[in-house]
């Protein structure tokens, strides 16, 4: 027992202290960073992030960002949640085979996708443009999202459907009014991790992107190593700012995310 704590302690520490000291060593000079790497700052000054946020465009790139990654993940929950549904519900020839199809995608690295991908975006001459990141976070977002719902579903009572289409509710009704409520702990877990996903994902940001305006986050802070050289304050401060929201959102939702989790474990 002494020994699991022993592991856990460490995991914790080496997940967790990395981050508490990039926000401490925001709030420092590039001289106490140097020179005392592991000490708390002399003193508390926002300094950083105020230039960080005055000068590179910060506030324009997590707009892009949360614009992005918002869009992508209510459309996905909307078309996903319908294909878990029917899946989860309804017995059809090839059911199985479908469901596998959707779901071994997410055995298949992003990186091998690139090339199809691309030569599609730009076919569409959807290159450079918002709308080409939203379908392309759609795609990679299907296989998760149809697992974690079907088993949403499947824990749903099938005797409340069967129920509603006695009472003359037709398939539309009892999805929404029904099914979609009861199946809200799958949805709230499928969205809160299709749009941290999406807030964090960098690498088809730089492929299919190339204008400042068009820019999300995680890729703009790949030009700030650039544009702030040696200037390691400024750089913790932009770090801080990408990566918290996505702390904060997990955070404040983990126990929903642990239970609907759990439940697909057991019923899925």
């Amino acid at each position: 027992m002494c020994l699991m704590y022993l592991v856990m302690a460490f995991v914790v520490i080496i997940s967790v202290f990395p981050l508490i000291w990039v926000l401490i060593s925001s709030f420092k000079t590039n001289a106490q960073i140097l020179n005392e790497p592991f000490a708390l700052p002399e003193s508390i000054s926002f300094q950083a992030y105020a230039e960080v946020l005055e000068s590179y465009d910060m506030i324009q790139y997590a707009l892009n960002s949360l614009m992005i990654a918002s869009v992508a993940t209510i459309i996905s929950l909307i078309i996903f949640s319908m294909g878990a549904y029917v899946i989860a519900r309804y017995d059809f020839p090839g059911k199985n085979l479908l469901y596998v199809l959707f779901t071994i995608t997410m055995l298949v690295p992003g990186h091998t996708k690139a090339q199809p991908i691309f030569s599609l975006v730009t076919g569409l001459h959807l290159y450079d443009t918002k709308t080409a990141l939203v379908l392309v976070y759609i795609s990679t977002g299907m296989a998760m999202s149809v697992f974690v719902l079907k088993s949403a579903f499947a824990s749903v009572p099938g005797e409340l459907t069967e129920a509603a289409e006695i009472d003359g509710a037709g398939f539309f009704r009892t999805f929404w009014q029904i099914n979609l409520p009861l199946a809200k702990a799958g949805l709230s877990t499928t969205g809160i991790l299709m749009f941290l996903g999406n807030w964090n994902e960098y690498f088809y940001s730089m492929l299919l992107t190339a204008s400042p305006g068009n820019r999300t986050l995680p890729l703009a802070l790949a030009f700030f190593k650039d544009a702030f050289s040696y200037d390691y304050t400024k750089m913790f401060a932009a770090l801080t700012l990408a990566v918290l929201p996505g702390i904060v959102i997990y955070m404040l939702l983990q126990e929903q995310i642990q239970a609907s989790f759990a439940s697909s474990g057991v019923k899925g």
